[in-house]
């Protein structure tokens, strides 16, 4: 499986804590070699940095722990293929404009037989199935409200029922934001944390690197990671329940209506689980 990471904020902050320990993941503490990407929200705009190189090794992931980019919104991915070479073309996160605001994906999951008809406006430059899912998605919002980006519930109605019609082909964990929202889907694994006030340390799991976050933080701060499995050992992490779509906003998890898509059901990690509405 790939490995997911993602950060919703009600200020801009730096990645740069989570991103020492998932970048780590990528050949040095799990086997995910197959590349890796990061997208950060920056206004309208977005940075981009992808290298098909494996993270633990990438100067240019060296770069990006290095430079604290400070966002509302971001996405991370390291990959172990399933589909599709290793290649640039090949490597999350996904970027597409629609309704005149970017959009970025990133997916961890095999889709079996998967082959939705494209209308022509979001094709696919590579060959995965996962960069297919994302332009069937945009595809479909599009056909679904030409009129321009809908209310946040209906949105999230529309990603619940692509999310149940694009799971049925396989594991379709994803997370998917377009700056204001970030969107996520347990198929099998994803889990997240809320750090607000009081803060206090964290110590990542897979790098011996401790944060004091009451240093770094203001007391209205609010920070939401959500990742694949738990980046610190001392923290509550909760379990998104699988076969469940989760929306983020200004740092917290924002109820729009009922959350359940169709999942297999797939062991728990063996931490809380966040209940399914």
């Amino acid at each position: 499986m790939c490995q997911l990471l993602g950060m919703n904020c009600n200020v801009p902050t730096d990645i740069c804590f989570s991103f020492a320990g998932f970048r780590a993941r990528g050949g040095l503490t799990d086997h995910h070699r197959d590349g890796w990407g990061i997208a950060f929200f920056e206004g309208r705009g977005v940075r981009v940095f992808l290298d098909p190189a494996p993270s633990a090794h990438s100067p240019v992931a060296e770069l990006v722990n290095r430079y604290p980019i400070r966002s509302l919104n971001v996405i991370a991915h390291i990959r172990k293929a399933t589909q599709g070479e290793i290649r640039l073309e090949n490597t999350h996160p996904f970027q597409r404009e629609l309704w005149g605001r970017y959009w970025i994906f990133a997916h961890n999951g095999n889709l079996k037989d998967f082959a939705p008809p494209l209308s022509g406006r979001f094709l696919p430059v590579g060959s995965t199935d996962s960069e297919l899912a994302f332009c069937h998605i945009l595809d479909t919002l599009a056909a679904r409200f030409p009129a321009g980006k809908p209310a946040p519930a209906e949105l999230h109605a529309a990603l619940r029922e692509l999310a149940r019609e694009i799971g049925s082909r396989g594991e379709f964990n994803f997370l998917l934001s377009d700056g204001d929202w970030l969107f996520a889907h347990c198929s099998s694994r994803l889990c997240y944390i809320v750090r607000r006030a009081p803060f206090a340390e964290a110590h990542l799991a897979d790098e011996d690197l401790t944060v004091d976050f009451r240093r770094l933080t203001g007391p209205q701060d609010r920070v939401a990671v959500i990742a694949t499995t738990p980046l610190t050992d001392n923290e509550h992490w909760t379990q998104i329940a699988p076969g469940n779509l989760v929306a983020f906003r200004d740092g917290d998890t924002i109820a729009l209506g009922e959350t359940a898509t169709v999942a297999q059901d797939y062991p728990c990690l063996g931490i809380d689980k966040a209940p399914s509405a």
